[in-house]
């Protein structure tokens, strides 16, 4: 006898483990036949800031969140092994350092639903790779923020952006 709050274990032959196992099998053949371009676009892809006013040179807080739109797995190829990344007015990763990733493909994947979020941070500064390296503080003005899935040049790129102000 099992007391409240207590669940007893399914025994080895109980249904309900055959109908998850099955579960399971289906939505991994389903995730299968998505195509590359549903898969892609499944993605979204939201960027934010804690506010849209900065002083020059201070520090930005980056949120980015990429979720999957569909109720069922989807797979999202990646030419290199970058998945994503960030930009601050064009620059990746607001540099002008040339960035080595591996060139193996990788894939960005996704459960049905699934929800991926992170956070960078933007020094508030622009490098330049120059001689001399230095820390440029950007002039006053609007910046975009951008992030991106690393799809490549070829075929749609989920992405986003926000507009801030540095001041």
């Amino acid at each position: 006898m099992v007391g409240p709050g207590h669940r007893q274990r399914p025994s080895a032959d109980d249904p309900s483990d055959d109908l998850e196992a099955s579960r399971t099998t289906v939505a991994t053949l389903l995730s299968a036949l998505v195509p590359l371009t549903v898969a892609r676009r499944a993605i979204a892809v939201s960027v934010e800031t804690a506010r849209d006013r900065y002083d020059r040179g201070e520090s930005v807080d980056i949120a980015v969140e990429f979720r999957n739109r569909l109720p069922i797995g989807v797979d999202v190829p990646t030419p290199r092994q970058r998945r994503w990344g960030w930009r601050v007015d064009g620059e990746l990763e607001a540099s002008d350092e040339r960035r080595y990733v591996p060139e193996r493909p990788a894939t960005f994947s996704f459960d049905g639903g699934e929800r991926k979020r992170t956070t960078v941070t933007w020094s508030g500064r622009f490098e330049r790779t120059g001689d001399p390296h230095e820390f440029v503080v950007p002039d006053p003005g609007e910046y975009e923020i951008s992030a991106f899935v690393a799809t490549g040049p070829a075929g749609y790129q989920p992405s986003d952006s926000t507009t801030i102000r540095l001041e």
